[in-house]
């Protein structure tokens, strides 16, 4: 089953993408769609039957080199199970939503076969993100990691006709190998270490790797700290942390499901993965899981400030995933795995839903983009109005403070609950750093979502007014995968949460968790010293009461701003100019990685080229050539003379030449 699960988008694919002349570029569609939809229901089975136990299923024999042996192989435990539910449902109803959303793209001619290969490029980009999942050791999870970033790449430029889509394309793919080489290089250390890439050799050598040194570059390293931190800079670079984050914004030059698809619950959650599947070496690594910490409560503050200031609708959302990511890491780093993988189970549908629902509104909008250019779409647009009003609950944190202890299971919005969870984890790890910058970005998170409401859809219109006047709902193709998303956003958390954050017996039993066994034999691992999760259900009243009161304040501000005074912002942002053009322009990071490494690098490129190339090469060695070369040649063509005698007489002197050279050389011994 988990086989048909993992095959079925390939398939799917390969189809879509080179039999769609033979069956009709519709049919290949359908094709495509269905075959995720057999995945995403077959996930879910798994998922609610999942017995708790292990499998690995090997596929086939694939790389024998040495001392590496490495199969093709799946591993089916609770977060293989998770995964694979996030994954493909929203890629199936990412699926169904593309039939509407590309069925009149502005982009291309109606008559250009483009849907055919946007569907193959969803399903290949979802294949490979299975095979990051299901992998049974660290080769073929690169493999899925860097089929990712190629697939990724495809849909990112998919308007390859537009050179923003392109540059954009581009810069996700660098940015990324940036990330990719530090994982790289924590596999080489891995495999260095134990003499194995199996996840079950290394989970199994993590306690000597805690006392282990390795040499690496200018000084001895701890070992499981040094490829901590080298598994964390690749996580970094696919979720888009700080330093590696600058290319998530970009990437919504890609069409909106791609938007959906990438930053909901595929790519940029694969760094969380990465770190919650490697648990068992950051239990022996506590510098890196600081580290982690540090750089998570950094980018959740980081992206939350950047996304109080921007006005394109589905930049707002990625700003909020970056910022949503960083709970994640944060909740990872401090030892709390189940709350960072109930976040990204959470999220997954939440997210998916704000972004579905952005592009719900551009297509009512002819494809605007710019809020500043919306107000008032709740009248024309109501379905998708009470959609994105249900993902802004969850996402802000709505839900009733400590009804957990009234009723045994928490009542709220998905993203109220595993908020909460995170905060509450932070406190108990001992970080007031990231407890501080998690609640503060709580409070822009409520500011910045509810200002997307406000602006969409509240108050006069605005812009356009012939777009206005034609706005109109989306059709079912479209409006069906947000209530389905809309249940998950809404259930998700109160139905699981104590699976993922509940008391150690709950715990236990949904992650295989088993006092005393060894690393690597649960879906995650707990160290004898990690009681961070027990301290975390010991948290003050403050620190539970903490995010609701931010989510209060942020709302409070918002509702100030853009519904009872709506001249305050333009008011403010002239008030505080340098500071709005601060935030407006992300911090200056793209200015300051322009000077650093674009500009030195063309400068680079430049010197080569001309002083290297021009000058060196073709002005000084090729003019030498060109006068020495000529010479010989002449001299060569003048000794081919056509004359038997002359060639004799040369034979003559090359013997002369060794009889005398054989004389003197024997002479000598």
């Amino acid at each position: 089953m988990v086989t048909v699960i993992l095959l079925a988008p390939l398939v799917g694919a390969l189809i879509c993408g080179f039999f769609w002349r033979l069956i009709g570029e519709k049919a290949g569609q359908i094709v495509s769609a269905a075959l995720l939809f057999l995945a995403a229901g077959l996930s879910w089975y798994v998922f609610l039957t999942f017995d708790g136990v292990t499998q690995h299923i090997e596929l086939l024999r694939w790389i024998e080199s040495g001392s590496l042996s490495t199969d093709w192989g799946i591993r089916l435990d609770r977060l293989t199970a998770i995964m694979l539910v996030v994954v493909n449902t929203v890629s199936a109803l990412v699926h169904l939503y593309s039939f509407g959303y590309m069925a009149h793209d502005e982009n291309w001619g109606h008559d250009e076969p483009y849907r055919a290969r946007f569907f193959a490029y969803l399903s290949f980009f979802t294949f490979a993100m299975l095979a990051l999942i299901t992998s049974d050791n660290l080769v073929q999870m690169f493999f899925g990691w860097e089929g990712v970033g190629v697939a990724s790449y495809l849909l990112i430029g998919f308007y390859y006709r537009k050179p923003t889509a392109n540059a954009a394309a581009i810069k996700a793919f660098v940015v990324n190998r940036v990330g990719d080489f530090g994982f790289a290089l924590g596999i080489f250390g891995l495999f260095y270490l134990t003499d194995s890439i199996k996840f079950d050799d290394v989970f199994a050598a993590t306690p000597t790797l805690g006392t282990t040194s390795l040499h690496f570059l200018w000084a001895d390293w701890n070992a499981a700290n040094l490829i901590g931190v080298l598994l964390f800079i690749g996580a970094c670079g696919k979720s888009a942390q700080l330093f590696l984050h600058t290319w998530l914004p970009d990437a919504m030059e890609g069409p909106t499901p791609v938007s959906a698809l990438i930053h909901a619950a595929t790519m940029v959650t694969a760094g969380v993965f990465l770190v919650c599947r490697m648990s068992p070496l950051f239990e022996f690594a506590p510098e890196a899981k600081a580290f982690i910490v540090v750089i998570g409560a950094s980018t959740a503050f980081f992206a939350a400030t950047v996304g109080l200031v921007q006005n394109d609708i589905k930049r707002v959302i990625a700003y909020s995933t970056c910022s949503q990511l960083g709970y994640m890491f944060v909740a990872a780093g401090s030892g709390v795995y189940g709350a960072a993988m109930f976040h990204l189970f959470t999220h997954a549908f939440f997210k998916a839903m704000l972004f579905l629902g952005a592009g719900s509104v551009i297509t009512a909008m002819h494809h605007e983009q710019d809020m500043r250019n919306y107000g008032g779409l709740r009248k024309k647009v109501p379905f998708t109005f009470a959609m994105m009003m249900i993902g802004t609950l969850a996402i802000t944190g709505v839900g009733i403070p400590f009804s957990g202890e009234l009723f045994g299971t928490p009542i709220g919005f998905a993203g109220f609950l595993s908020k909460d969870a995170i905060i509450e984890s932070a406190y108990a790890g001992g970080s007031m750093y990231a407890f501080t910058l998690l609640v503060v970005a709580a409070c822009f998170t409520s500011f910045y979502s509810w200002r997307l409401i406000f602006m969409t859809f509240y108050g006069p219109e605005k812009g356009d007014h012939h777009a206005h006047e034609h706005a109109h709902e989306s059709p079912l193709v479209m409006t069906i995968p947000l209530a389905v998303l809309a249940l998950g956003a809404v259930f998700a958390g109160m139905v699981w949460f104590n699976d993922f954050f509940g008391n150690h017996e709950t715990m236990s039993a949904f992650f295989s968790l088993h006092e005393g066994a060894a690393p690597g034999a649960g879906a995650i691992y707990y160290g004898a010293e990690n009681k961070v999760l027990e301290l975390a259900h010991e948290s003050p009243v403050w620190v539970s009461l903490s995010p609701f009161i931010a989510m209060l304040i942020g709302f409070a501000v918002a509702f100030q701003f853009y519904i009872r005074n709506p001249k305050l912002p333009g008011q403010l942002a002239e008030q505080q100019a340098p500071l709005y053009r601060f935030l407006l322009n992300k911090w200056y990071f793209d200015e300051l990685y322009d000077v650093l490494f674009v500009r030195s690098a063309k400068a680079l490129g430049r010197l080569l080229w001309k002083r290297g190339d021009g000058d060196i090469i073709d002005g000084t060695l090729n003019g030498i050539a060109m006068g020495i070369v000529p010479f010989f040649t002449r001299l060569a063509g003048r000794a081919q003379s056509g004359y038997i005698f002359t060639y004799a007489f040369a034979m003559v002197l090359g013997i002369v030449g060794l009889i005398t050279w054989m004389s003197i050389a024997g002479g000598t011994h």
